[in-house]
C-alpha cells in the first residue's frame, strides 16, 4: 500500500496534485483500516502499525512531490538530501486515529554546495510540505508538528547531522534525550536518516546508563505534566491520555526504565512501548506481571481512545460517562454496546492497576515529588 501510494503521485508535476493523490489515498486507507478495526479484524497493534505505516508512505509522496518541483523550476539538482525523522508515537509506529505526525528534518549538504544555503532550501522544502498537507480540505487534516526539534517553535526547521550532534552535546535536556528514545527514520534519504540515528545513540543511550540527576528530572517534569496539562473538567480516572494509568503514565513508565537499563540490555535499543514492554518482560528487569498490567492497560487505553475518534469524527481523550454516548464508543472498541457500564469498569480496572505500577515502578522512592 505505501509503495502503491507513493508511485501513484509521482507521474504529478504539480505539487498540490500529488498531494491531494496521496490524500485521497489516505482517505481510502483510513475507511479501511476503520472498518477492519470495528469489525474486529484487526488487533490494536495492526491498527495503529497500519495508521502509522500510511504516514510514512504521505510524508515520502509529499517530500519526493516537493524536491521534484523544486528540480523542475529550478533545473538543477537538489543541494541537499533530507531525512525525515519520525518522533514519538510516529516513532515507535503506534500512532492512533487522530494522532498528529511529531517529526524532526535532518538535511545532508551535497558535497561542493555551501553549508547554509543547502540548510536554507532543505528548510524551505519542510515548510511547505508541512503547510501543503495541513490545507484544509475534505480529508482529515494532516499535522506534521516540529515542536520537538532542538529550541522548539524557535528552532530552526531543519538541521544538519553535525548540527544536531553539538546542539545535544551542549544543550540538550533530560526530557530532549527521553524523546530521542522514539526516533526512527520513517521518510526521505535512508542513509541520512541511518545516520542521524547512529549519531544521537550515544545520547539516548548512554555508555554508562543515565544519572540518579536525569532520574530526577524525568520524574519532576511527569509531576508537572500531571499538575498542568490535564484539561480543565477532565476526569483523571477516565481520560485515556494524561488519566490515572492512561497512556502518557504507561509510556513515560517505559521510558525511564529504558534510560535507567539500555546500557545492560541492547533489546531495548527500541522506539516502539510494546515491543519495548515484551523486553522488559522477557528479561524480567520488572516482574512479568507488572509488566502485563502495563501492556493491558496501554492496549486497552490506545483502543478507547481510536473508538472515541471513530465516533466523534475528532481527537479526544476524554470517555463520556455511562449512557449512550459511551454505549457508542464501546461498540466500536468491540464491546456489545448495552455492556457500555462493564467496559467502563473494565477500563478502571486496568488502568487502576496500571498506575499501581506506575507508582512503584516510576516513581519508586520518589514520593517527595508532588503527583496525583
Amino acid at each position: 500500500v505505501s509503495k502503491a501510494l507513493v508511485n501513484s503521485t509521482k507521474r504529478h508535476a504539480n505539487p498540490d496534485k500529488a498531494v491531494a493523490v496521496a490524500r485521497s489515498l489516505r482517505r481510502v486507507e483510513l475507511a479501511r483500516i476503520a472498518a477492519a478495526d470495528l469489525l474486529g479484524l484487526m488487533s490494536v497493534q495492526q491498527v495503529c502499525h497500519e495508521l502509522s505505516t500510511i504516514w510514512d508512505a504521505v510524508l515520502e509522496a509529499a517530500l519526493r512531490a516537493e524536491v521534484r518541483a523544486w528540480c523542475n523550476e529550478s533545473e538543477s539538482l537538489p543541494p541537499a538530501r533530507i531525512a525525515v525523522i519520525g518522533m514519538g508515537r510516529l516513532g515507535g509506529m503506534e500512532l492512533g486515529f487522530g494522532s498528529d505526525a511529531d517529526v524532526i528534518g535532518v538535511a545532508d549538504p551535497v558535497p561542493g554546495q555551501d553549508e547554509s544555503d543547502a540548510v536554507r532550501w532543505a528548510i524551505g522544502i519542510v515548510d511547505k510540505l508541512r503547510l501543503r498537507l495541513s490545507k484544509p480540505s475534505g480529508d482529515p487534516p494532516l499535522d506534521v508538528d516540529l515542536g520537538l526539534r532542538p529550541e522548539g517553535r524557535s528552532g530552526a526547521v531543519v538541521r544538519t547531522i553535525a548540527s544536531y550532534e553539538r546542539y545535544y552535546r551542549q544543550w540538550g535536556e533530560s526530557w530532549e534525550m527521553q524523546a530521542l528514545l522514539r526516533a526512527a527514520f520513517v521518510a526521505g534519504d535512508h542513509e541520512v536518516g541511518e545516520r542521524f540515528l547512529d549519531m544521537i545513540d550515544e545520547f539516548r543511550y548512554p555508555a554508562d546508563g543515565v544519572s540518579e540527576a536525569v532520574i530526577r528530572d524525568i520524574r519532576r517534569m511527569k509531576a508537572r505534566v500531571d499538575n498542568e496539562r490535564l484539561p480543565r473538567g477532565a476526569d483523571r480516572n477516565t481520560h485515556t491520555k494524561l488519566g490515572r494509568g492512561g497512556l502518557t503514565d504507561i509510556e513515560w513508565t517505559v521510558q525511564l526504565l529504558t534510560m535507567m537499563h539500555a546500557h545492560e540490555y541492547p533489546q531495548l535499543h527500541d522506539p516502539s512501548t510494546l515491543r519495548v514492554l515484551d523486553v522488559l518482560e522477557k528479561e524480567e528487569i520488572i516482574p512479568p506481571s507488572q509488566v502485563q498490567d502495563l501492556r493491558a492497560a496501554w492496549l486497552m487505553a490506545t483502543d478507547a481512545r481510536n473508538a472515541l475518534v471513530l465516533v466523534r469524527g475528532k481527537r479526544v481523550d476524554q470517555l463520556p460517562t455511562p449512557g449512550p454516548q459511551l454505549a457508542q464508543v464501546a461498540g466500536a472498541a468491540g464491546w456489545p454496546p448495552e455492556e457500555n457500564q462493564e467496559f467502563l469498569e473494565s477500563y478502571l480496572k486496568l488502568t487502576r492497576h496500571a498506575r499501581k505500577v506506575v507508582d512503584e515502578v516510576f516513581w519508586g522512592e520518589a514520593e517527595s515529588f508532588e503527583h496525583d
